[in-house]
């Protein structure tokens, strides 16, 4: 009997245009029921990249021309250099921050306001609230994520910022029924939010274990993995679903690391299935 082995396909990078970096990778104030973070259970876990291990791999990409760079977490303003981070990547290109917003009242909207005119480049935010209603968003994050998401949202705008609200599908709800209901209670408290700024993405059970799935990809297909890579404290990965873990492993600093990764996961197949970024911005889409 021959033996069979299933080659995995292999997705290769088409261009570097977006770098996250992982400010922490445990590190957050919500325990949301749909993250695909694994966090420790009894302990908080500090580890928080260093500001060093970012100039660094900024230096190294100095002739790489980046369209945006992403603040990523668990929870990036939990950093406590978090400041200087974005000062440093706004050198560079423009910044999106990926955030629940708990961090975000008057104060700080006016400081990164502030932040970005000093720099010739802009400050993006992805802001998450999963639900229209504020019970069942509330029941999938936290109670009181619902209302400051909102809040900072509001604050973003009065600032002359225009956040992306991103939701995770958790219910499994018509995209379409999302975005309408979204747009009303952004409405609501005079907060122009349009359907072009709501990024909605599949969510995916970490607890599903299906060994046979079959990943199979359109040339065609965006991929974070195909436009960006993710640097950590603990090298370079894929894309941020796959951070931390030897299957995106693609090396230890930006000198040496792989353009090409193996789709073998469910995570890949999730992506796939989506058919754009789940954690890059397509300026297509949100033009």
């Amino acid at each position: 009997m021959k033996n069979t082995v299933r080659k995995s396909e292999t997705a290769t990078m088409l261009k570097f245009n977006n770098l996250f970096i992982e400010m922490s990778g445990k590190n957050c104030n919500q325990k949301c029921k749909h993250c695909y973070i694994k966090f420790p259970q009894l302990k908080k876990v500090q580890d928080f990249i260093q500001t060093d291990t970012v100039l660094d791999a900024l230096n190294t990409l100095s002739e790489q021309k980046l369209e945006c760079i992403y603040l990523t977490g668990a929870e990036p303003m939990t950093h406590p250099n978090f400041n200087s981070i974005l000062r440093l990547c706004l050198k560079k290109t423009d910044v999106c921050i990926c955030t629940n917003g708990s961090f975000i009242n008057e104060k700080k909207a006016r400081f990164l306001k502030k932040v970005e005119n000093e720099s010739n480049n802009e400050i993006f935010f992805e802001i998450s609230l999963d639900h229209y209603d504020e019970i069942k968003n509330d029941d999938i994050r936290y109670r009181g994520a619902y209302r400051q998401a909102l809040f900072a949202t509001k604050h973003l705008s009065k600032y002359g910022f225009s956040p992306i609200i991103h939701v995770t599908n958790y219910y499994k709800e018509k995209p379409e029924l999302l975005v309408e209901n979204i747009i009303k209670i952004f409405d609501n408290i005079n907060c122009e939010i349009n359907k072009n700024h709501i990024k909605i993405t599949p969510y995916f059970d970490i607890t599903s274990n299906n060994k046979d799935l079959e990943i199979h990809i359109n040339p065609d297909t965006r991929l974070d993995c195909r436009f960006g890579r993710v640097l950590s404290e603990k090298g370079i990965y894929s894309c941020p679903f796959l951070s931390g873990d030897y299957r995106g492993r693609c090396g230890s600093t930006f000198e040496n690391f792989s353009e090409n990764i193996s789709l073998e996961t469910e995570y890949c197949a999730t992506c796939i299935q989506n058919g754009y970024e789940i954690f890059g911005i397509n300026p297509e889409q949100f033009a």
